[in-house]
Order: C-alpha cells, then sequence, then structure tokens
C-alpha cells in the first residue's frame, strides 16, 4: 500500500513538473515572439513564471500587444497641402528650428508622420484653474464644432460644467465630438451623459473594458491624451484632466499642473490625432469627417512660432515622444530640465540625462516628494543616486501633487504634452506632445520650472534614508520595465 502511495506521489509531481515546465516553455515563446526589449522580456517570463495559470491570465489581460489603427490619409493630405505655407513664412521670418534642432524635428517627423508646422500664438497656462477658463471660453466661441479627449473625465463640479457648457453649445446647433478612456473616466455613466447626447453630441468610450468586446482585451492600453480643439483653429493639450482634483478652487490640495493652448496651423495636427483616434474608437467609417474637411480644416494663417505635434501609442514601434525626449536631451548644450510625476526610465532615456550632467549641461529633474503611485514613487528613487553621481540635480516637490510633464531645453526648444518619463507612457499608452523651437515657449517654461523649486527640497544624500526604505526602493525598480 505505501509502495502504491509513493507511486501515485511520484506521477504527481512528474506530471506537475511536466506541466509547469511546458507551460513556461509556451509563455515564454508568446512573450518572445513580441519582439520586446531583452530586460522587459525576461521582467515578464520571471514575473509570471511564480504565477502557473494565474500568469496566462495576467499576461493575456495586461501583457504587450500591437495595435492597429488607421490613418486617414484624405485628412492628413489636407493637412499636409498646408505645410509648405508654415515652413515659407517660418524660413522667411527666421524662426525655424535653430539648426542644432532640425535634426530633431526630422526625427519626429520621421517617427510618427507629422511635421514641423507654425503658431500664431501659443498661451503657457499654469494650473487647473487658468486652464478651465481658456478652454471654456474657446467652446463659447466655438460656431461649428469642438473636439474633446480626455483620459480622466470626472462626474464632478468642474466635469458637470462643462458637460452642462457642451449641452448649451450642442442645442445652439454646434457639433461636439466627445471621446474619453473608459478605464481613466470610469465614474461617468448613461445618466451623466444622457443631456449630451439628447442634445445632439456624439459620445464614444475609447478601448471599453468589458469582456468580449475583443478576442483580447485592451485594458492595459489607454488614451492618456488631452484634446481640445475647436474650429478647428484653437487647439489645447497637456497634463490637465477634467477633475475637481486639478483645480485650486475646488480643492486646497488640487494637483499642480500646466497645459497649452494653440492658434494656427499646428492645430491641424491635434485635429488629426483627435479624428484617428475617434474614428478608431467608434469603428465607423470616415466619411462624415471626409464631408466636413473644409470646415474640419480651415484655412489658418500661417504663423511665426515653429510647433509640432508629436504622438505615440502602440500602434507603432516608433516610440516617438521617447525618441524625441533622448534626442532633445542629447542636443542640450547649456541645460535640460525635465519635469515629471513619473519618473522610470528605460536605458536610452537615463544614459541621455546623465551623459548630458557629465558634459557638463546644466540637468535638474524635478519630481514629487510622492505621487499617487508608492511603488512608481520609490521605483523612482532607486534611480536618484545614479542621477546624482553624474551630476544630476534632483528636486522633490513637497507642497501638492506634481502633474507637469514637461522638458526645457536651453532656449531653443520646449516639450509639454500629456507623456510621463516611464515605460507605460512611452511605450503603451497613445500619448501626444506639443514641441515648441525657439523662445517662445522655452523662456515661461523655463521660468515656472524656477518657480517651481522654491516648493521643492534639493535630493542630497540618499545614504540617510532608513536600510528598508533603500530596499523597498531597489526592489521597486525591479519591476520598472512592467510599469
Amino acid at each position: 500500500m505505501q509502495d502504491l502511495h509513493a507511486l501515485v506521489l511520484t506521477y504527481w509531481k512528474t506530471a506537475l513538473s511536466v506541466g509547469w515546465s511546458l507551460y513556461i516553455a509556451v509563455l515564454a515563446m508568446w512573450i518572445v515572439m513580441q519582439k520586446r526589449a531583452p530586460v522587459s522580456t525576461l521582467s515578464w517570463i520571471l514575473s509570471l513564471a511564480l504565477l502557473p495559470i494565474a500568469g496566462f491570465f495576467i499576461y493575456y489581460f495586461l501583457g504587450p500587444q500591437r495595435l492597429v489603427k488607421q490613418r486617414l490619409k484624405r485628412l492628413r493630405s489636407r493637412a499636409n497641402a498646408h505645410a509648405p505655407a508654415d515652413v515659407a513664412l517660418l524660413r522667411e521670418s527666421g524662426k525655424q528650428a535653430p539648426a542644432a534642432l532640425q535634426q530633431m524635428a526630422a526625427l519626429g517627423t520621421g517617427a510618427c508622420g507629422l511635421p514641423v508646422s507654425s503658431a500664431t500664438e501659443i498661451q503657457f497656462l499654469v494650473g487647473g484653474a487658468e486652464t478651465f477658463d481658456a478652454i471654456f471660453e474657446a467652446i463659447r466661441q466655438a460656431r461649428h464644432h469642438v473636439h474633446l479627449e480626455y483620459y480622466i473625465f470626472e462626474p464632478d463640479a468642474i466635469g458637470t460644467a462643462l458637460r452642462d457648457l457642451l449641452v448649451e453649445r450642442a442645442r445652439e446647433g454646434v457639433q461636439i465630438r466627445l471621446l474619453i478612456d473608459s478605464l481613466g473616466s470610469k465614474r461617468i455613466g448613461n445618466r451623466f451623459l444622457a443631456p449630451l447626447r439628447e442634445a445632439g453630441a456624439e459620445v464614444a468610450l475609447f478601448h471599453e473594458t468589458r469582456i468580449g468586446r475583443r478576442m483580447r482585451p485592451v485594458i492595459n492600453y489607454r488614451t492618456h491624451r488631452k484634446i481640445v480643439v475647436c474650429d478647428g483653429k484653437v487647439g489645447f493639450t497637456g497634463g490637465v484632466n477634467i477633475t475637481d482634483e486639478e483645480d485650486r478652487r475646488a480643492r486646497d490640495d488640487a494637483y499642480h499642473d500646466v497645459h497649452l493652448k494653440m492658434e494656427g496651423g499646428v492645430v491641424r495636427w491635434l485635429q488629426t490625432t483627435f479624428l484617428e483616434d475617434w474614428t478608431y474608437a467608434t469603428g465607423d467609417p470616415a466619411n462624415d469627417i471626409d464631408q466636413d474637411l473644409p470646415l474640419l480644416m480651415p484655412h489658418v494663417e500661417a504663423g511665426e512660432i515653429p510647433v509640432q505635434i508629436v504622438t505615440s501609442g502602440p500602434d507603432t514601434f516608433q516610440e516617438a515622444i521617447h525618441r524625441m525626449h533622448v534626442a532633445a536631451i542629447h542636443a542640450a548644450s547649456r541645460r535640460a530640465w525635465l519635469t515629471t510625476p513619473y519618473f522610470v526610465p528605460g536605458e536610452p532615456a537615463l544614459m541621455a540625462l546623465t551623459s548630458a550632467a557629465l558634459r557638463g549641461v546644466d540637468v535638474r529633474l524635478l519630481v514629487p516628494r510622492r505621487s499617487d503611485s508608492l511603488v512608481v514613487s520609490a521605483a523612482a528613487r532607486s534611480y536618484f543616486a545614479e542621477l546624482m553621481a553624474a551630476g544630476v540635480k534632483v528636486w522633490e516637490y513637497r507642497e501638492r501633487m506634481l502633474h507637469s510633464k514637461t522638458l526645457v531645453v536651453d532656449d531653443d526648444c520646449a516639450m509639454i504634452g500629456t507623456a510621463n518619463f516611464d515605460n507605460r507612457s512611452f511605450r503603451l499608452n497613445f500619448e501626444v506632445m506639443a514641441v515648441v523651437y525657439g523662445p517662445a515657449l522655452a523662456k515661461p517654461l523655463g521660468a515656472q520650472f524656477e518657480t517651481d523649486l522654491h516648493s521643492a527640497t534639493l535630493v542630497r544624500d540618499l545614504r540617510k534614508q532608513p536600510f528598508l526604505r533603500r530596499l523597498g526602493d531597489s526592489l521597486a525598480r525591479l519591476f520598472s520595465p512592467l510599469l
């Protein structure tokens, strides 16, 4: 009897060993075939190897995959038709991208297909209150259409006020299209959206989270973009979502954030980005868009401010926003000042920052002392020693949650957008960024950076931190490729 029991036990041990080995082999093959970065691939394999069966479902729901998103050819052709006028005026005015940055501009075009354009005016907006006031006023002035795309749209005070304004404009005959991320805006329900739809506005959800909508769920791939376009002439982008958490009129602890208002030809590329996202999310053909192209892409005068819209997402391998950050830091000769709420750099970005500091560039990093993700905050701290050893000055913003996503390079280049400085933004989320060449944005953004340092603390000696905290930071860093 004992021999039989031992034989059965041996059989099950062997079966489990073989099954576990097959599970690891199949899972590893699946992950390897995604052709991702080796560190990320190994991190997924090692992490999921410890979670038999459950690991399969984790990777199925959250693992990397390549999405296909159609480019609207007629839309891009019309937008490109105006590009020569922008370039000609910039050349005549002597306000093209500086020679040192023209290769960077070419990189942006090659990576995402959007050329350098121009703005007649830009307005740097600090804080949610200033941003919301400017957006509301632009919506009141719209005559044909208002397009909005947001990751977070909350049914709170500011969200309700914006909804009611959109309802009012829709009833007045203005075409309203609202695209919201279904996960980021999960608190919005049909009851909240009903007045919009009843008024004739169109509302769509990006990547619905309900299981069964697709053969393989896309819950891990969100639109993190914040876009507003009014009449194809005025556009907004930056870090501010539609939530009371961004408005100090509603909350004393509201996020510290910045945004950008643009007028002129550059708005065509924000419009293009929105409409391609809209067509992808709704699954509708682009017939209505093609019919309305003259109104969606109206003729606007070229301006003297060179601006480039850069987009990235899991529908391309190019990682355009990641590349533009790295290229800008490499191009810096005097300063590179980076602000980000989530700092989990890959090897190229970390090398760019430390290399710039080692060659004498004033490299500064401003992050929140504590973000809304403890794991990400811990992972970020694990990089501080390496940065500081190379000469990078690291500051922690202490007053509120810092949510700005900006980079200032010398006096010739400034970036503001939706992308955090981490793998999720660079590879998994749909993001958008405005790159302004010349001093038009670099000057006010640099001044705001220096103002923010008054509410920040310079990180000096990490060795004085408790051992357990340093250990936790190091452990969190192991998950950096997955964050």
